[in-house]
Formats: structure tokens, C-alpha cells, sequence
């Protein structure tokens, strides 16, 4: 490609509204232009990129088995309503909905487990098809509130996304083992340091997850590390110490009165006891009220159960429920349960969903509400006193916690998510009716797992690890453009001969050439070439041209050399070395 045709045209100074460096250099560079909040197109040059990692994608997708297919951006909105996730606050917000001229309700997939789901109920039959994996690179939308750094955060995008179909829980573990497998051959060949993590299921359902983080000062995403045995997890998923047990022997009830103390601290300031021999109270309501796995719910109400020095964890919350969507209970609709604000007990209720952190069943004799107003109760045991529906673990876990696994203060870091793999389980199997007939001709529900990367996210992370102060320094593997020609000619020049030539070369040996045949200064074209990135610099000037030779330069290499034109295999050996062509 001629630099003087290239589509696209660099920028000498910083956009203003560009804080992360990804972001300005993808705009410096010519990679993307804005069009509106958190939508922007892809330039040529940034759209080679794109490609080029889409093919490492497919390349290790193939090579475990995946079939490549393309699902319809627009989805009937009654998939979405049939799992429970049209109406969820999150990511129900995140959700574009509209009608067509019909009145028929639709969506904008911002996600493709439930067509991935109602297609696998059409073409399932039998035992005998399984396992199958089937995945897409296709463009999606999330109407995201919070949009921002250019790719990192974005309302249109590029998705790689995978669903694969197996017969027991034991073989969807498998599957999700070598796609973990996969995912970090795809980032290692793409040139991006990933840190694996532990993560919360959330919405999507299930109970393991796991996400690829990048590890980044702007990262939205907070970790969660322990530098004694090497744990990470994801701040939304992380597990936490639980320190020693303290129970003992279980003492009477006894209510006590506690005037105008409605919060933990009080409670624990007025009796003289620590937060963790408390019991905090935390409602929740499902956004569609109904069965679920921990029993019949006649208001909607969930009363999360945790240790008074501890928080709850949504996403793990709506984890534990199967991915039901959750949002704050107010006082009014406590009241209405027959519940006291400040002073609600999990003793003696009905009807209501009762889940308790498993940092409960570590202690006894707590403190909790009475369920009256101005009183609790001492002496709070379960099961004595309380029965949970559910006992999971909803803690969130905070920097400076005890590490689960040798007990070691955890610490944090910040990180941008690039991949996330879940073990979806039944849930969209059972919510959409995919079955298929295992050996005893049984109809069983498939069992799912859902694996995504983010592929602008991903260029996105790679020029923010692979960058220097003057610009873009891609690995070659990805890069737009495997050589960049500089030639220093004047026009009808012998030297400007020699520059078509070697580019005419260079193009026929396979190597992807972006040719500066502009008629700028020197300075001016080597900044581009920084900026720009590719692995490989070649400068064709009068000076070396009248020794017979080329500058080469690697972008990663503080100086250039030398090197003979002629015979071009030498040279050529020494690009596809820098290149891996």
C-alpha cells in the first residue's frame, strides 16, 4: 500500500479526549475515527490489524475443533425473556430493545448464549453429535453507559464468541479446560501478557469462570493477588479466608433492647461485641419473581445472611441463585413482607429466599435484628434458629483480606479484561428446552459453556503493552504491515527507480509493504513510521543508494544498520527473522 493513497491519515499532536495510550495512538496513527460515543470505525490500517488477529483466533479455534458459523446481531427479545435476562438491571440496562413494523419485540445481541442455545435445541438429536463446539467473530452491541479508552470500552464491537455442547458436566469441564488451553496460546501468539483469574459467573450463570486480565494502571477491573502463593482472582469473584472457627457452645436466645441502633457498628459499639460475632441483613429483589432452585418465593424477596464484618457480593449472589438478575430491596417493599428496616432477623420469616455467606456457619451465638422494632437478639445459631434455603459463598472480598489458600494478605492491582469463559451448566439448556436423547433415548438437557474475547479490546491492550514514547511498536504477528519502505527520492530519480522496485519486490515475496512515497521530509516520514509501528524499516536514500545498500531497522531497535540491496534474498532472510513470515 502507498502511503500517499492509504485511507486514513496520522495526527501530528494528542487528541484532547484520548487519556488512555491506546486510545491516542490508534487515533495518531490512523487505526480508528469516532463516530459517535463509544462507536467508531475501523481504518484500513487498524482494520488489518483486526484481521490478523481474527485469523490467529480461528487458527486456534480450528485447531480444537470449533466450527465457524454466524449468528443474526438481531435477536427475538422472547429468548431473552424465556432465561430471565430481558428484564435484568444489568445487563438488561446494557441491552438495546426495539420493535419491528410488526410490533414484534427484538434485540441487538450484545451477547449469543440464548440463539446459541434455541439453535443447538434445532439441530441436537441425539448423544451421537456430541461434543460439538461452535463459535462466531461477529459485531455486537451493548447500549454501555460508561463508554471509554477508545476500545476499551465501547458500544459496538468486535466479539469472538463460543458455545460448547456436551452430554454430562464431566465432558463441559473438559471442553473448558482446553479452551483455557486455547486462549492462552491466542494471547501468547498475539504478544499480550495475560493473567488468568478466578471470576464471578454473574448473570451469565453457572459456577466456575474464569477471566484473561491484562494487567493495567487504567484497567476498570480491580484483582485481587496474594504474592505468597501466587492467587489471583477477580475483585467480583474473589474467595477470602474465613479465619478461624469460632464456634462454641450455643447459648439461649435472648432478645435485648437497642434503641435507635440500626446499624452494624452501632449494634456492635452498644453491646460491646466485635462486627464478626454479627449478623448483617441484605435484601435483594429478583427482577421476575418466581421459582427457583432454592424453593418457591412469593414475594420476589432474597435475604442475603453474612457475618457483620464482611460485604455481600452481588455478582456472586446472582451467581448463587443461577444468574438471576438482583437489585436493592427498599424499605418499603421489607415492610410490606412484614419485615423491620435496621432491625430485620432471618428468624421466623416465611416465604422469603434465605442464602447465608458461608462465613456464618463458622461462628455461633451472633447478634442479629429481632424483627422488632428497637430490639435484636443474642445468641443466634443456625440451624438452631435458622434454616437457609441456600449456604453459599457471597462475601466480597477486599484488599488486605486473608487469602483463602495460605491465609497471606491479599493485595490488588488494576487490570482491563480482554477474555471470559464460563461453565454455563443447564440453565439456558432447561430455560430453552435443548435436549438431546442420551443412550437410554432419555431427553437430557445439554451441558454448556460460553467462552468470548473482546478482539478491538484486544488490539486495544496490545498497543497499550507494545508502545514507546513515539509511538506503536506492534508485535509482528499482528502487525498492520510487515515492512515500511521510506523512500528519501526525488521524483525521476534513479533512487525513486530503485524504491518502486524494491517495493515491487518486497510485495511479490509475500510481505505486506506500506510504501512512503510521499513527498515529505525525512523527519516527517520516520515520525509516521514510529508512530505507525511495523516491525521493519526500511530508508532508501541517495546516500545509501549510491553504496548499493538499504537502512534497515527494527522498531524495537534503537539504531538502524546497513545492509546490501543486492542479491534481495539476504535481506529478504533478515525481514521474515524480524517478521516470522
Amino acid at each position: 500500500m502507498r502511503l500517499s493513497h492509504l485511507f486514513g491519515h496520522t495526527l501530528r499532536e494528542n487528541p484532547a479526549e484520548a487519556e488512555l495510550p491506546s486510545h491516542r495512538l490508534a487515533l495518531r496513527a490512523g487505526l480508528i475515527r469516532p463516530l459517535a460515543q463509544g462507536i467508531y470505525a475501523l481504518l484500513p490500517t487498524g482494520w488489518r490489524v483486526v484481521r490478523r488477529i481474527e485469523t490467529i483466533i480461528r487458527q486456534e479455534m480450528d485447531a480444537i475443533g470449533g466450527q465457524e458459523m454466524l449468528m443474526p446481531m438481531v435477536q427475538p427479545a422472547e429468548l431473552w425473556q424465556a432465561t430471565g435476562r430481558y428484564q435484568a438491571p444489568s445487563p438488561g440496562t446494557a441491552l438495546a430493545r426495539f420493535q419491528d413494523r410488526a410490533g414484534r419485540p427484538l434485540v441487538l445481541g450484545m451477547t449469543h448464549e440464548e440463539v446459541a442455545t434455541e439453535l443447538a435445541r434445532q439441530e441436537i438429536r441425539s448423544y451421537r453429535q456430541l461434543p460439538c463446539l461452535i463459535y462466531q467473530i461477529q459485531i455486537k452491541f451493548r447500549d454501555e453507559p460508561r463508554a471509554r479508552g477508545g476500545l476499551i470500552r465501547v458500544r459496538e464491537f468486535i466479539m469472538k464468541d463460543a458455545y460448547s455442547l456436551d452430554a454430562t458436566p464431566e465432558d463441559m469441564a473438559g471442553a473448558y479446560g482446553y479452551i483455557y488451553a486455547a486462549y492462552e496460546r491466542i494471547f501468547e501468539r498475539c504478544g499480550l501478557e495475560v493473567l488468568p483469574v478466578e471470576a464471578a459467573s454473574g448473570m451469565m450463570g453457572g459456577q466456575v469462570s474464569h477471566e484473561f486480565m491484562f494487567l493495567n494502571e487504567h484497567g476498570e477491573d480491580t484483582l485481587l493477588r496474594c504474592d505468597a502463593c501466587g492467587l489471583a482472582a477477580n475483585a467480583e469473584g474473589a474467595r477470602i479466608g474465613l479465619g478461624p472457627d469460632r464456634r462454641e457452645v450455643e447459648l439461649p436466645l435472648e432478645e435485648v433492647a437497642t434503641p435507635g441502633h440500626e446499624t452494624i457498628e452501632d449494634v456492635a459499639r452498644f453491646l460491646q461485641v466485635d462486627r464478626a460475632q454479627t449478623l448483617k441483613a441484605v435484601f435483594f429483589v429478583r427482577a421476575e419473581p418466581g421459582e427457583n432452585e432454592s424453593g418457591p418465593d412469593d414475594t420476589g424477596l432474597v435475604f442475603a445472611v453474612i457475618r457483620g464484618d464482611l460485604e455481600v457480593n452481588v455478582d456472586k449472589l446472582s451467581a448463587a441463585l443461577g444468574g438471576t438478575a438482583l437489585e436493592p430491596a427498599a424499605d418499603p417493599v421489607l415492610r410490606a413482607a412484614g419485615l423491620t428496616p435496621g432491625y430485620a432477623s432471618p428468624v421466623g420469616i416465611r416465604d422469603i429466599t434465605v442464602i447465608a455467606d458461608e462465613s456464618v456457619l463458622a461462628g455461633s451465638n451472633y447478634v442479629a435484628g429481632a424483627n422488632v422494632e428497637g430490639y435484636h437478639l443474642r445468641n443466634v445459631n443456625v440451624p438452631r434458629d435458622f434454616q437457609p434455603d441456600l449456604v453459599a459463598d457471597i462475601a466480597l472480598a477486599r484488599q488486605g483480606d486473608p487469602c483463602p489458600r495460605c491465609g497471606a494478605s491479599l493485595g490488588t492491582s488494576r487490570a482491563i479484561e480482554v477474555g471470559h469463559i464460563f461453565q454455563l451448566g443447564t440453565r439456558y439448556a432447561e430455560a430453552l428446552g435443548a435436549t438431546y436423547l442420551n443412550e437410554e433415548g432419555r431427553a437430557t438437557p445439554l451441558w454448556m459453556g460460553s467462552y468470548g474475547i473482546g478482539v478491538g479490546r484486544l488490539m486495544a491492550c496490545i498497543m497499550e503493552q507494545h508502545h514507546d514514547d513515539h509511538g506503536l511498536m506492534w508485535p509482528p504477528a499482528v502487525a498492520p504491515y510487515d515492512v515500511h519502505l521510506v523512500s528519501l527520492a526525488r521524483p525521476d530519480t534513479p533512487v525513486e527507480q530503485a524504491a518502486e522496485a524494491l517495493y515491487a519486490d518486497l510485495q511479490s515475496s509475500g510481505l505486506a509493504v506500506l510504501y512512503d512515497d510521499r513527498p515529505e521530509r525525512a523527519g516527517v516520514k520516520f515520525n509516521d513510521a514510529d508512530l505507525i509501528g511495523a516491525p521493519v524499516r526500511l530508508t532508501l536514500s541517495p546516500r545509501t543508494h549510491v553504496e548499493g545498500e538499504v537502512e534497515f531497522k527494527l522498531r524495537t531497535a534503537p539504531d538502524a544498520a546497513r545492509v546490501p540491496l543486492a542479491p534481495l534474498d539476504p535481506l529478504l532472510g533478515r525481514i521474515r527473522k524480524a517478521t516470522g513470515n
